[in-house]
């Protein structure tokens, strides 16, 4: 029998403590930037809803240890910086039904998710997830690098222009509003943020993969 949980939404249709996956998962489906973490007990979910989202994340990946995803890795081979976001984008078709998320690489917990859409490829998800935690880690000032297994994405990111080749249409209009949102955010904003490449044949998998390979 799995342990009881007890779930903070602090940005949902409905704030609060909910103390079961069935009465928080229809909170945060389809809320963008839905904001919520589970918790062992229902004090510890009451002490995380008085503080701030970010607040009470960090203080948790704090009590975190490098996770086991890396203790299986040979002595010989290079780690990844454990406490970082990773971000990863899936697409169904090219194009396709594309969504994008950041997951934080020590607690394996969402930081944000988006999508899906219709009509976009892989690449433009790649390309928005990096932006999107570029933005995210800046809005807290956090200092953590960001981990992205797309070559493509990244060098997008650094010429601030996602150059991809799909045709706007009626059905991918919301994409491109992201597209010029984070073009725009990119030609706005300096950061000292790293953005590092994952290396999956060292580490296997993105922690923020979507799973749904093969």
């Amino acid at each position: 029998m799995s342990k009881k949980k007890f779930y903070v939404v602090w940005n949902g249709h409905e704030r609060g403590i909910f103390d079961s996956w069935e009465r928080c998962k229809p909170q945060i489906d389809g809320f963008e930037g839905a904001q919520y973490k589970s918790y062992p007990t229902e004090k510890a979910a009451q002490e995380a809803f008085a503080k701030e989202y970010w607040q009470a994340v960090q203080e948790g990946k704090q009590q975190k240890t490098v996770p086991l995803l890396f203790d299986d890795l040979d002595a010989d081979t290079p780690r990844p910086i454990a406490d970082s976001l990773t971000v990863d984008a899936a697409c169904e078709g090219n194009p396709g039904r594309m969504e994008y998320r950041g997951v934080w690489a020590t607690t394996g917990q969402e930081a944000f998710r988006l999508g899906p859409f219709e009509a976009a490829t892989n690449n433009i998800g790649e390309f928005l997830a990096i932006v999107h935690g570029l933005a995210l880690l800046k809005q807290h000032q956090l200092k953590q690098p960001i981990y992205s297994d797309s070559v493509t994405a990244q060098a997008w990111v650094k010429a601030k222009k996602c150059k991809t080749k799909l045709q706007r249409t009626v059905a991918n209009s919301a994409v491109f509003e992201l597209i010029e949102r984070a073009e725009t955010w990119l030609a706005n904003n300096s950061y000292t943020t790293k953005i590092l490449k994952w290396e999956t044949t060292l580490w296997g998998e993105i922690p923020a993969d979507f799973g749904r390979k093969g």
